[in-house]
């Protein structure tokens, strides 16, 4: 991740509404007491003014994101502790972020085959007929 997406995920962090719930499964008398599934749910009016970006980046993170469809829920109960479910949902969201912030790949450069590809290749194909023209019988012509 990088330095700017952090910060950036933190940012929407604190913008964004967290909830905490009971979790789901196994865990004994502990699990039915405790709160520990943590749940960010970003919407799109998260993004408004949000500092450190510029409109690009943020009309980018709604696209990304697809905020503008719904909101984006990111949970996790997988960890005992609610801090540590919290830590999850953080580096998930960082993760998002960092994809929706990276520039876009740069577009292939088509090439054309090498007159030495060409060459082969034709060496080839006549290689194969070679071989196929003989599994013919005797005075079969195509």
């Amino acid at each position: 991740m990088t330095p700017r997406a952090a910060r950036v995920a933190a940012a929407i962090a604190e913008r964004a509404t967290w909830n905490f719930s009971r979790s789901s499964g196994p865990g004994g008398q502990r699990r039915d007491k405790t709160e520990t599934r943590a749940e960010l749910t970003v919407r799109a009016e998260d993004l408004d003014g949000l500092e450190g970006t510029s409109e690009r980046d943020r009309e980018r993170l709604t696209a990304a994101l697809r905020l503008t469809e719904r909101p984006l829920r990111l949970t996790s109960q997988a960890q005992r502790s609610r801090e540590r479910n919290r830590e999850v949902v953080l580096q998930r969201l960082e993760r998002r972020v960092a994809d929706a912030l990276a520039p876009p790949a740069p577009s292939r450069r088509p090439t054309k085959p090498s007159r030495a590809a060409k060459e082969r290749r034709l060496a080839e194909k006549t290689h194969r007929a070679r071989i196929k023209s003989g599994r013919r019988a005797p005075g079969d012509e195509a």
